[in-house]
């Protein structure tokens, strides 16, 4: 059983106006961030096992603009919000076109191959911006 807190006439901002409290169902982002990952990883997956099915295109698009921005998003946390989001879709697009630029400049162009590639360096920025998160902390509690 869960204890509602009621904001006397103290606690209650200089206007009068309280904020809204978060309850259930009031933040979504996870929720959102759970379906996307699971819709992205569906699109890999049907592109990867070469699916006849009419959604293995806009989903294999989605994860190929999806995973690259979640990992340059993750990258630029100190940026604004609306910011943040224009530079990690725009760097998305740069990955993708560097990618096929590289596999055409070497004849070797396939989409499994290029799912493989986009996968794997978004992966690659993902871990580097985990290991300087965590060199980050471990420099804070040495106090250096």
């Amino acid at each position: 059983m869960q204890t509602i807190r009621i904001k006397t006439s103290s606690t209650a901002s200089s206007d009068g106006a309280e904020r809204a409290r978060p309850g259930p169902g009031r933040d979504l982002s996870p929720l959102l961030a759970g379906a996307a990952t699971a819709v992205g990883g569906c699109g890999a997956l049907l592109a990867l096992a070469d699916s006849d099915s009419p959604l293995r295109g806009p989903l294999t698009l989605f994860f190929l603009l999806a995973a690259p921005a979640a990992a340059i998003a993750a990258a630029l946390r100190g940026l604004e919000p609306f910011g943040r989001l224009v530079a990690a879709v725009a760097g998305s697009v740069v990955v993708n076109m560097l990618v096929a630029q590289g596999m055409l400049a070497v004849h070797r162009w396939s989409v499994r191959g290029g799912i493989v590639a986009v996968t794997a360096i978004s992966a690659l920025v993902l871990l580097l911006v985990l290991v300087r998160r965590l060199r980050g902390r471990a420099a804070r509690r040495q106090g250096i």
